[in-house]
């Protein structure tokens, strides 16, 4: 009786804390102010070597903002730029960059073929998984799963983060997936997979 008494108090604690706040984009708009630097006004970086925000999937922005917050995903920029944000900024940050349009980039003429192949098809001989298998065939990815949108994402950007993963430098991908994929790819594969990606919609 006192273990089901228990439960009883257990069940209700948890349902008595109020969950989060789902992320607002105008809320968030008007915090991304310190995003536009890296990321641009609207979430299409300027740069090749920060990532595109505009249209990526609330759930995966979200999840990496954690990882950033928590240590789990290591960056020294990132790491400082969410330190003072609270679950509730973090949540309106990603809903606002989910709802901006993405600019897709070009293909380099040179690495589409290779990149097309890896991409939709993978490497049967080295074990590497086609990308679309999770990102699917455009490139939209799966926010259920948070597997991110890669379509229009930056090559230079990609490829550093595929280097990462195979380095075990970055390592906050769910049951190390990405780093199990990356680890049979070369620095080859990794560039034309990449650019195929920036062109990809």
């Amino acid at each position: 009786m006192k273990k089901v008494l228990l439960a009883v108090s257990m069940i209700s604690c948890v349902l008595s804390v109020p969950a989060l706040a789902e992320g607002d984009a105008a809320t968030g708009k008007a915090k991304s102010a310190m995003c536009a630097a890296c990321h641009g006004a609207d979430g299409n970086s300027a740069a090749p070597n920060f990532p595109n925000l505009a249209g990526q999937h609330a759930s995966y922005l979200l999840k990496q903002l954690q990882n950033f917050k928590s240590g789990k995903r290591k960056d020294p920029t990132m790491t400082a730029m969410v330190a003072p944000l609270s679950e509730q900024d973090m949540a309106d940050l990603a809903a606002y960059f989910s709802t901006q349009a993405e600019k897709v980039g070009k293909t380099a003429e040179d690495k589409l073929e290779a990149g097309q192949s890896l991409y939709r098809a993978g490497d049967a001989a080295t074990g590497v998984a086609a990308c679309a298998a999770c990102h699917g065939p455009t490139g939209s990815g799966n926010p259920q799963a948070t597997f991110p949108r890669l379509s229009g994402q930056h090559a230079t950007y990609v490829e550093t983060q595929l280097k990462n993963f195979r380095s075990g430098v970055r390592a906050n991908d769910a049951g190390s997936m990405m780093r199990g994929v990356a680890s049979k790819m070369s620095d080859a594969e990794i560039a034309a997979v990449a650019q195929y990606v920036q062109g990809l919609h």
